[in-house]
């Protein structure tokens, strides 16, 4: 996994609030934009840099694209974390 991505993709609030949007289920780009004060080409930029660093995935369905939460690159970034902590039984 390449965390400089995921980590600059996170910097940016509007990012993490298009994540947010997303955890209750997949979207289209239309329907994430109607959420925000921008226009179509800065909500397509915000996806594209979701996209890259593997935060979320997109989908045709029809004349659409859904984009949705990348789960397993979620779970991979909180693991990582969480070794960070380490095992404190070893230190006594």
């Amino acid at each position: 996994m390449a965390f400089q991505e995921t980590f600059k993709a996170l910097s940016d609030p509007t990012r993490r609030a298009i994540l947010d949007l997303l955890k209750s289920g997949a979207r289209t780009a239309g329907e994430i934009g109607s959420r925000f004060d921008m226009t179509g080409a800065t909500v397509s930029h915000h996806l594209s840099v979701l996209r890259e660093a593997g935060l979320i995935s997109d989908e045709r369905r029809g004349k659409y694209i859904y984009y949705e939460l990348n789960l397993s690159i979620l779970d991979e970034i909180t693991g990582w974390i969480a070794g960070l902590k380490g095992d404190k039984s070893d230190e006594k």
